[in-house]
């Protein structure tokens, strides 16, 4: 029995409530994986907690007295690093400041129930078990403050402008778990005057994906907006879909957005838009498949590789889960297996080679 209760995933519990610290140790204690070894009470602890216990998974409040959860989760990536889960309210601060954590290194999130004091955590009891134990088995690295990051340096290379019929190329990404951190990098390299539209789908609740439309406005150089229905992607846009529906591309070239049920698991569902996509932009298509858990954009893949188009997907180094990436591999339909920091420089290299290939249409 010993060397069971060893096995067990230890958990460090950051939250300034003694009441929801109560509620995550009695979840987490109920599950047969995990166990509590520790509980700080502001972000300070939490730092000296995570150095002196040395935890296989850390959940982090964010707002708390002394040393909030992102300056805790900012300290913890640079110098100790260990696998965080924030565990935050869905509010429209509350999904900016989760997302910052984020970028500074945490794993991933589970949101607090909308209420009171009396929150119901066990709504969230099975989100909240899982992605401890994903987050467990995450190779953790130390990372910089996201003012310190050194994104790579791309060529402005002058592009030509929309091909064949005023079409232009439409590069469609997916990701999950490490998604919002490793997709700004990726958005961050792309130059100001690129000529294709990215549509960005992203296993996130709707607060958060209208959040990360605006912090990824801030750092990249391209517009960016959550996706509307109705509208065409233009050149030079990033569309972000939102958490709440189904992105579908229209044989017309328009935007549609389905608010239906999760298809094989998911809403936002990637392999929806990338087969759409594939179905109305053919070889102007691109498909990237980026670190997440599970086997969305794998069918997805398939259908652009089919359609004449060229698909991208993240090397298991970079990724914080290498699930998503991995399926698309394994069917054969992945063009390039790349690092996070070479995947923008190897898009605007497909963008310039299908404006070669394709007839360019005079402004």
């Amino acid at each position: 029995m010993a060397n069971a209760s060893e096995k067990k995933i230890r958990v460090l519990v950051v939250d300034d409530s003694p009441f929801m610290c109560r509620v995550l140790e009695e979840i987490i204690n109920s599950d047969p994986q995990l166990e509590v070894v520790g509980q700080a009470r502001d972000g300070r602890d939490g730092v000296q907690l995570a150095e002196s216990l040395r935890p296989d998974v850390i959940t982090m409040d964010i707002k708390m007295p002394h040393v909030d959860g992102l300056q805790a989760t900012e300290l913890i990536m640079s110098q100790h690093p260990r696998p965080i889960v924030i565990v935050s309210s869905e509010s429209r601060e509350g999904a900016s400041s989760t997302l910052k954590a984020l970028d500074l290194g945490a794993i991933d999130f589970v949101p607090k129930p909308s209420g009171g004091v009396d929150l119901d955590m066990k709504t969230v009891r099975e989100e909240l078990t899982r992605k401890l134990k994903l987050a467990a088995k995450v190779r953790v690295v130390r990372t910089a403050t996201r003012s310190k990051l050194a994104l790579p340096s791309m060529p402005a290379a002058r592009l030509a402008a929309a091909p064949s019929g005023g079409k232009p190329p439409i590069i469609v990404i997916a990701a999950s778990t490490g998604g919002p951190a490793a997709v700004t990098r990726v958005a961050s390299g792309l130059p100001k005057d690129f000529p294709a539209a990215v549509i960005l789908i992203l296993h996130m609740p709707a607060t958060f994906t209208k959040q990360f439309a605006l912090q990824l406005s801030e750092t990249s150089t391209l517009r960016v907006k959550e996706a509307e229905s109705n509208e065409t992607p233009q050149p030079g846009t990033i569309y972000v879909c939102p958490g709440s529906h189904h992105l579908r591309l229209s044989m017309g070239g328009k935007i549609s957005l389905d608010a239906g049920p999760r298809i094989d698991g998911y809403r936002p569902c990637a392999d929806v838009a990338f087969e759409t996509v594939a179905a109305y932009a053919r070889l102007l298509a691109i498909g990237v498949v980026m670190t997440g858990m599970g086997n969305d954009a794998a069918k997805g893949a398939q259908a652009i590789k089919a359609a004449g188009g060229f698909v991208i997907a993240q090397d298991e180094t970079t990724s914080t889960i290498f699930g998503m990436p991995s399926e698309a591999i394994q069917t054969g339909a992945v063009d390039e297996v790349l690092p996070l920091d070479s995947i923008a420089a190897a898009l605007e290299k497909r963008v310039e080679k299908i404006s070669r290939l394709v007839p360019v249409v005079a402004p």
